[in-house]
């Protein structure tokens, strides 16, 4: 009796897995077209993905990068305006490149650039415009854009800002030669306040820890003539 009890079990177990994976079967087959649809919508999503890479981003990228170079050339040359609308060659300058490009690495190096060469045209608030949506990167390039616009604002003699801005920038590197000059300006720039205290402060960085650079060449002066100064 207890052998044919345990064989009915047996059964129903078999039959409860049969009636489960007919179910799981059912369910693929039911949602068949579903199922398919997803793993198509997939595959277009990933091979849209590879092609835009491929087929659009890549090339405009190259493209802003070439149109780019011209309008550096004449940036290096002193001619900012030309820099900025028309660096001659058929090519563009830097407000067009930032206006067709501005998502590629070229169009966000053009505000930068486009900032700086507003500064040097005496346009401050352009400038201190396309140098805050220019996102710098490296050890370098966050330095100088806090310190340019530290330059729009000592121009516009909003000196609170400016000494903030050379502050970020001074601290926002490593390299001697950057961090040097702009601890620099903002000591000179507390020293024309007659903030001594701070002004020394800045001039005594350069000595600690950039001897080495530019700056470093007449730091001795700089602390000698501010702490007469002071007392």
């Amino acid at each position: 009796m207890a052998k044919r009890k345990n064989t009915e079990e047996t059964d129903e177990i078999l039959v409860e897995k049969v009636e489960v994976a007919e179910k799981a079967t059912s369910v693929i087959e039911n949602n068949q077209k579903l199922i398919f649809g997803v793993l198509l919508g997939l595959a277009v999503l990933i091979g849209a993905f590879f092609a835009y890479n491929n087929v659009v981003k890549k090339p405009k990228m190259n493209k802003a990068a070439y149109q780019l170079s011209q309008a550096q050339f004449q940036f290096e040359r002193d001619s900012f305006t030309a820099a900025l609308s028309n660096p001659g060659g058929g090519f563009l300058g830097f407000l067009d490149i930032i206006n067709q490009y501005g998502g590629t690495p070229a169009g966000n190096t053009a505000k930068y650039y486009a900032g700086v060469s507003y500064l040097h045209l005496g346009d401050f608030n352009k400038a201190i415009d396309f140098l805050n949506k220019f996102k710098p990167a490296g050890g370098i390039m966050p330095a100088m854009k806090n310190g340019a616009l530290g330059d729009a604002y000592s121009e516009m003699q909003d000196l609170g800002k400016a000494a903030s801005f050379y502050e970020k920038a001074a601290k926002a590197t490593d390299n001697e030669f950057v961090a040097g000059e702009y601890y620099k300006k903002l000591g000179m720039l507390h020293e024309n306040q007659k903030n001594y205290a701070a002004a020394l402060s800045a001039f005594k960085t350069i000595k600690e820890k950039f001897p080495k650079s530019v700056a470093g060449r007449d730091v001795e002066k700089l602390i000698a003539r501010v702490s007469a100064l002071a007392n």
